[in-house]
């Protein structure tokens, strides 16, 4: 609950701020999110609303604290409910390539939309997963089609015969394709399908919000590697320094520690093998693992900072 304000002098206020702001912002936040699922409105009346709650917001800031609060948790419950409003309008799954996913020996020509995250998939063996998207298609038929479908793609390599077992690197996984790359490749095609068990993952489901309407593998050696570049250079920027936050993080650590800096840091768990993660989860402190802290951190550095300008003193630490 919000605690009451304290009389200071005659006509004076001093507002405390609520105990778990954090949890309170998040609540906020969630309420939108339902809101804004049940009760559909024009995207532009939560934005209209939450530009005019934070600028009231920051009108009252020096003047009335306790109201300014309020007002930012309102913006926040405006916010949510535009959050899912616009996420439900994003466009639908594009399944124009399932009628090639037969199992049929294709050429897909595509560019990478993601770094290929690399594993170890068997004791001799790596394994790249890319999230391409498909620019055309060339049947055994010979028929050019254009194409424009996500498609994620297992690529399998030999492990690398100067490593060890015991301290593998698995960034020097060659060629390595990145965002943006054009490639060329034959594979064999299928839809992505879930696994008939009561409660079990919806795997499709996860696939589909990532774009991806169909699934195949191929092998290092039958890639194709195109000229040009298809993608968003500043996406681009963030991903080279992506990756290298995580050579820099191998060169200063052992492999071993590596990879769990990897995950706790920046949440890039590619480089955990199965009895790590398998640890980690009998522990219940798998959450280490996947929460990346370096973005916790800019949350909450965000948070706190607009708290401390919105001058509502100290935040009581929590019980």
């Amino acid at each position: 609950m919000i605690s009451q304000p304290t009389v200071t002098g005659p006509l004076s206020f001093e507002f405390k701020p609520p105990r778990q702001p954090m949890l309170w912002a998040a609540s906020v936040y969630s309420a939108g999110i339902v809101v804004g699922l049940y009760a559909w409105r024009p995207p532009v009346w939560w934005i209209v609303g939450a530009a005019a709650l934070a600028a009231a917001g920051a009108y009252f800031a020096l003047r009335r604290s306790g109201l300014a609060w309020l007002l930012g948790l309102g913006t926040l419950f405006f916010l949510g409910a535009l959050h899912i409003q616009l996420r439900s309008a994003l466009p639908r799954l594009d399944t124009s390539i399932l009628p090639y996913a037969d199992h049929r020996e294709v050429q897909v020509t595509a560019h990478v939309r993601a770094d290929g995250r690399i594993q170890r998939s068997a004791p001799d063996e790596l394994r790249q997963s890319l999230d391409v998207e498909s620019e055309q298609i060339l049947t055994t038929d010979g028929r050019i089609v254009r194409v424009h479908s996500g498609i994620r793609v297992n690529i399998y390599s030999p492990w690398p015969d100067q490593e060890t077992p015991e301290q593998p690197n698995l960034t020097s996984f060659a060629p390595a394709f990145y965002y943006g790359d054009r490639i060329r490749f034959v594979t064999k095609l299928k839809p992505a399908r879930n696994f008939r068990n009561p409660g079990a993952f919806d795997y499709e489901g996860y696939l589909a919000d990532r774009g991806i309407a169909a699934l195949g593998s191929t092998k290092i050696g039958e890639i194709e590697r195109l000229p040009g570049f298809v993608g968003i250079r500043a996406e681009y920027l963030r991903t080279s320094m992506h990756r290298s936050v995580i050579a820099k993080v191998h060169q200063l650590w052992p492999t071993r520690r590596a990879v769990l800096i990897d995950a706790m840091v920046i949440g890039d768990e590619a480089f955990i093998d199965r009895d790590t993660r398998a640890d980690f989860q009998r522990s219940g402190t798998y959450h280490i693992l996947v929460v990346s802290g370096m973005n916790v951190s800019i949350l909450a550095f965000v948070v706190f900072w607009m708290l401390r300008r919105l001058r509502l003193g100290k935040l009581p630490r929590p019980c």
